[in-house]
């Protein structure tokens, strides 16, 4: 558990935790909206490669058509305490048409292949157009830490 002093940081200390974080996580909750339908949101392994997010979900699942109709999604890390947001577009892509290198980055860091699965899957890369990072009410003001695609400070 968190202790309740909050020392607030500054957008550069929140650039590198951020960093620090995408780097050495495995969950990520995932977003997506169907427009009959509504939000829909799951958990999924997720890979950062410096540049994006790479995960894989069942090619039929709601998240892949989903993000195939509305490539629009919202991403989480399941910290409700030391908040990170990231925002996007999802690239889709089905497995037999991923870029190797990311592929195998997944594959190496879970222990899991998808390309080597019976049923198709599709991967999802989303470059963050906005991250927001915050800790508690006292880090509220300046959260923002990537704009347009752009980090700041």
């Amino acid at each position: 558990m968190q202790g309740t002093e909050i020392i607030r940081r500054t957008t550069a200390e929140r650039r590198r935790d951020t960093l620090e974080r995408l780097s050495s996580e495995r969950d990520m909750w995932v977003s997506t909206a169907h427009p009959d339908h509504g939000p829909h949101q799951v958990p999924l392994w997720f890979l950062w490669d410096g540049q994006a997010v790479w995960m894989c979900t069942a090619a039929n699942s709601a998240t892949g058509r989903n993000a195939q109709k509305e490539p629009r999604v919202r991403l989480a890390l399941p910290d409700a305490f030391d908040v990170v947001l990231l925002q996007g577009d999802a690239k889709c892509f089905p497995a037999r048409e991923v870029p190797k290198d990311a592929a195998d980055a997944f594959a190496s860091k879970f222990g899991w292949d998808p390309r080597t699965e019976e049923t198709p899957f599709l991967y999802l890369s989303v470059t963050p157009q906005t991250v927001r990072a915050w800790r508690g009410a006292p880090e509220l003001r300046g959260r923002v830490v990537m704009r347009d695609g752009a980090w700041l400070g």
